[in-house]
């Protein structure tokens, strides 16, 4: 017990390293091809799609009735409240 933590710690994670397995890097897609660079025949085009925009539906009006009913009975509870104290 006089060996040192710290160096029992490094030897035992180095010991746990050398064990593990090791992670091959994912292989990297060949964008271009030297000599189809400039003719483009390399490049795969995928039809683009067009995207559909749907239009915002209406907001009812009773939505916006119902909104505004509300805030105005709110806002003359709270000025009816001020005016009583």
């Amino acid at each position: 017990m006089t060996e040192d933590p710290e160096r029992l710690l490094s030897e035992a994670l180095r010991a746990q390293a050398a064990r593990a397995p090791r992670a091959e890097p994912p292989p990297e897609p060949a964008l271009f091809s030297g000599s189809d660079l400039i003719s483009g025949t390399d490049l795969h085009h995928r039809p683009v799609e067009p995207t559909a925009r749907l239009a915002p539906e209406p907001t009812p009006a009773l939505w916006v009735v119902a909104v505004a009913l509300l805030l105005g009975l709110a806002t003359g509870a709270v000025v009816g409240l001020l005016t009583l104290l």
